[in-house]
């Protein structure tokens, strides 16, 4: 967009605001260490980042490549290159004018092997109930008859070769503690000694009786809604907070605590009012975030839903669902959805309802299954609005409406109890819903990503313009994002399948013995494209897909036969055809530039500053390539070659210009086009002096001929294409501006107000 996108005046006096101007991920692992992440600091703060988001940098178990699995709470990763490493990246940091963003993991530990680096742990198995680390955990020792079931074991314990070594029980590379005084035992007399019982793996599903990360037995909850907890587990992040190491924090599945609410309230005290806070919570479509909780607001899977689903036609959508389910005999969105809940609750999750099922009473099972089932966001919250009234009735009519007034009661009444059933049902709607019906249904697959509605995915210009409206008024320093290390594919390969809604006919009849699978793995390629590696990263995601589905095969129960067909599929034609260019190019630059000048603070994944394809992890947290090169190009007054490096000018371009002039980005209005092709026009506002223009479904745009005298009226000034380049765009515009003329060259434009 920009030969000279770094010339843009600063803006004189302007306070430094507690929210980032923007921020860029960094997925830390061995292999992309803190030094590593100062080498790019340089280039990251050419291209205009005001904050550096770090993946989680605690003690985690060792080769990690996320993180999310936390060891030791009051160390930083020594892998990464320990405490030292990250203040020296924070200084790196200070110097180029960037802060640090931590991402925390308060709800989960890991449980590693060995199992002693997690010392709160191991103190529990070895001295049970009555260690001072019990409190860490949510043990339900009456349930498992006063042990901890750990299901590590790769069969039945009978058949596993268990031994004393020491004061430890030692299977393979596993290690156990030993109650104290039980060494000399022979082995059956030993393991009924201990306070934990080693299991079969399988047995987690039934008869698991401690909180773990949604199906995760490698991951285990932690009550930091214990003071006690919440100051031993936070105690080195607040050190990092108050010594201006780190800016702000991204709280990390929020969902999964007791008392979110609580928990914040203390952590802001703890932070102080500057700390830029954030968190990870999943919004159903109508849904509100709490408005007391003292956040800046949530990570911006909210927003990737808006700016995804205004680029989706509904009327091809509708005809992309008829065609996929004639073709694979899937039922629709509702349906599916419901079935996958059930069987999650039921199955994956059966031991956690058990566990609310002794705490209701026998009487209340079978309303507690109907009220988690029918709930239609993640988890209840009585301090929120009631998203759809409507599920209680549903409940209700399944279960008993006595029984469910019953259950509410406890809801209301019993604290452990809304607690537990507020978690489970926030591990039941993820695994049932993104981890399962999103990998059945798949009529676009582009709007089965966390946070999105495939049964509903196209949304209109005035709810996108409603959202950010309300965004900018409740929520101004919330997160938005596009691709993040969670999105299933980035913004980018979705913006290659959404044009699918525009050109139905577009995807064919894939060609496979199994329907769905062949219609999936067509939908994956077109994304992916030319990407380097394509074959061999797409066999790799639809055998991830095949697995999570569970229609054939599964994580537990693997048909090797039927997985042995997937790199067939893996082979499907990736290409797009050729008259669809224009409109994947429309989407790239437009869901981009919606995202960086709508309100919030937009987030930039690694690497996706240009154009960015990538599939489910581990595919998009491979290390990141940095376009150095390319943008000193641009700088340099090279034209940009082609959408990926027109999508990186872009981005400095708005990138610089919200960090240079914050107030800039103040504020929404929508604006709204005239003309016969007034549809295909989103274009707004903020504060007085800033307008963004994207071209919206232009395929359809482009066979109704265009946009034949359609014009987009500009609020009161003289208007200049930024940046400027001679010739590129026209204006300067007042009182309004042909589209025609401005979107000549690109299908985007932002214009700034000239003084």
């Amino acid at each position: 967009m920009s030969q000279q996108p770094s010339r843009i005046p600063p803006e004189p006096d302007v306070p430094p605001p507690s929210a980032p101007a923007s921020t860029y991920r960094l997925q830390l692992r061995p292999e992309f260490p803190f030094d590593a992440a100062a080498a790019a600091v340089p280039y990251l703060a050419s291209l205009g980042v005001s904050h550096l988001h770090l993946s989680p940098v605690l003690e985690a178990v060792p080769g990690s490549a996320h993180g999310y699995d936390v060891t030791d709470h009051s160390r930083v990763r020594a892998e990464l290159g320990g405490e030292a490493g990250l203040r020296a990246l924070a200084a790196t940091a200070r110097a180029h004018g960037l802060g640090l963003v931590l991402d925390i993991v308060p709800n989960h530990m890991a449980v590693p092997t060995p199992l002693r680096l997690n010392r709160p742990l191991w103190e529990v198995l070895r001295d049970g109930p009555d260690s001072p680390f019990a409190r860490w955990f949510d043990i339900d020792w009456e349930a498992g008859g006063g042990q901890v079931l750990l299901p590590v074991l790769p069969g039945p314990a009978g058949e596993c070769d268990l031994r004393v070594d020491g004061d430890v029980l030692r299977h393979g590379e596993q290690e156990f503690p030993l109650r104290k005084d039980t060494a000399g035992l022979e082995l059956p007399e030993l393991l009924a000694a201990q306070w934990y019982r080693p299991a079969w793996w399988r047995e987690a599903r039934t008869s698991l009786n401690y909180r773990r990360f949604f199906t995760i037995a490698e991951l285990i909850g932690v009550r930091v809604e214990d003071p006690e907890v919440f100051a031993a587990t936070h105690a080195k992040v607040l050190e990092l907070v108050r010594d201006g190491v780190v800016e702000g924090l991204r709280i990390d599945h929020v969902d999964g605590l007791a008392d979110p609410g609580r928990y914040l309230r203390r952590l802001r005290e703890a932070v102080g009012p500057r700390c830029w806070v954030v968190v990870e919570k999943i919004l159903a479509r109508r849904e509100r975030l709490p408005s007391g909780w003292p956040v800046a607001g949530t990570t911006g899977y909210d927003a990737l839903h808006r700016v995804d689903g205004v680029f989706v036609d509904p009327a091809g959508t509708a005809e992309l669902a008829r065609q996929y389910r004639d073709f694979t005999g899937t039922p629709p969105w509702e349906q599916e959805a419901e079935a996958c809940a059930r069987q999650v609750l039921t199955g994956d999750l059966a031991a956690e309802l058990a566990a609310l099922e002794r705490m209701a009473g026998p009487d209340l099972g079978a309303a507690v299954r109907e009220l988690l089932v029918a709930y239609p966001v993640y988890r209840p919250y009585p301090e929120a609005p009631e998203p759809d009234p409507g599920a209680v009735e549903r409940a209700a009519a399944a279960a008993g409406a006595g029984a469910v007034s019953a259950v509410r009661e406890l809801l209301l009444h019993d604290r452990a109890f809304a607690a537990r059933f507020a978690q489970t049902s926030a591990a039941l709607r993820a695994k049932s819903l993104e981890d399962r019906a999103f990998y059945r249904y798949a009529p676009l697959l582009s709007a089965t990503e966390v946070g999105g509605e495939p049964g509903e995915p196209a949304v209109s210009v005035e709810e996108f313009h409603a959202y950010c409206a309300a965004l900018a008024r409740d929520w101004p320093g919330s997160g938005t994002v596009l691709s993040t290390h969670d999105t299933k594919r980035s913004a980018d390969v979705r913006a290659r399948i959404a044009v699918l809604s525009q050109a139905p006919r577009a995807m064919g009849r894939p060609a496979g013995p199994d329907p769905q699978l062949a219609w999936v793995a067509r939908q994956t390629a077109l994304g992916l494209g030319d990407a380097p590696e394509a074959p061999a990263r797409l066999e790799e995601a639809l055998l991830k897909a095949v697995r999570e589905a569970g229609l054939h095969t599964s994580w537990t129960e693997r048909e090797e036969a039927y997985e042995a067909t997937v790199p067939d599929y893996a082979r499907t034609g990736g290409e797009l055809p050729p008259e669809l260019a224009g409109a994947v190019r429309a989407n790239l630059l437009g869901t981009a530039l919606l995202h960086l000048a709508m309100p919030g603070v937009p987030e930039v994944y690694q690497g996706a500053e240009t154009e960015y394809r990538a599939l489910v992890d581990p595919d998009n947290r491979r290390p990141a390539r940095f376009p150095r090169e390319d943008l000193a190009r641009l700088d340099a007054g090279a034209a940009p070659d082609g959408p990926a490096q027109e999508k990186l000018a872009l981005t400095a371009a708005v990138l610089r210009l919200r960090r240079a002039r914050p107030a800039l980005f103040a504020g929404y209005a929508p604006l709204t086009a005239r003309g016969p092709a007034a549809e295909h026009c989103l274009a707004f506002a903020r504060s007085p002096g800033l307008v963004a223009v994207a071209t919206r479904l232009a395929h359809r745009l482009d066979g109704a001929g265009g946009w034949r005298g359609t014009v987009l009226p500009l609020p009161p000034g003289r208007w200049v294409p930024l940046p400027v380049r001679e010739g590129s765009y026209g204006g300067p515009y007042a009182g309004k501006a042909p589209l025609e003329e401005l979107l000549s060259a690109w299908p985007v434009a932002l214009l700034v107000r000239q003084e």
